[in-house]
């Protein structure tokens, strides 16, 4: 390919654009267009007209250039969005019959008992693979589980508990967030 130099009259590869170049920086090509715009185009996007009105090509040129444009823009890595970021990482079910395969003759102490058990057991979980919040669901009901687990989390001195997010739980679930040393 012939150097792109100042003053040359390009077309653009892929357009029926022509123009003279303003300036060359690098790669990067400056044109004012036929119109009177300036634009800005890699120095691959462009072709020198060689005489008044005619472009001439070589096919390596034309093969060199559908091999660009042949292949695929790479990929940049998805972005981690904000909201994504203050999601919690772990959810604990509390329901009873998530935890057991039958409530039947069970008291409300045992129903209870084992609720405790695995928010205990899950927090502790938690704590040792380093997850820095975790959402506990215990539903609305009387109140007695989410009181219960509040004294839970109040033994803890590194976990502060509030409210999850009303949209995704409603009233029915806690969120900790773990403090963690570094």
């Amino acid at each position: 390919m012939k150097k792109i130099e100042i003053g040359d009259k390009v077309q653009v590869l892929d357009d029926t654009m022509t123009g003279t170049v303003t300036m060359v920086h690098g790669d990067t090509v400056t044109m004012r267009s036929s119109d009177g715009f300036e634009l800005e185009f890699d120095r691959s996007e462009l072709l020198v007209e060689t005489g008044p009105t005619s472009i001439k090509v070589s096919n390596f040129e034309v093969a060199e250039a559908k091999n660009q444009k042949d292949t695929p823009p790479k990929k940049r890595p998805a972005k981690v969005k904000a909201k994504d970021r203050t999601m919690p990482k772990m959810e604990v079910d509390l329901h009873i019959h998530q935890l057991v395969p039958s409530n039947r003759g069970m008291s409300n102490f045992d129903m209870l008992n084992i609720q405790l058990e695995t928010a205990k057991r899950q927090l502790e979980f938690a704590i040792k693979k380093r997850i820095q919040k975790v959402v506990f669901i215990h539903g609305v009901g009387e109140g007695v589980l989410k009181e219960e687990l509040y004294y839970l989390f109040r033994k803890y001195p590194n976990i502060t508990h509030y409210d999850a997010d009303y949209q995704k739980y409603g009233l029915g679930a806690t969120e900790i967030y773990i403090y963690q040393n570094p």
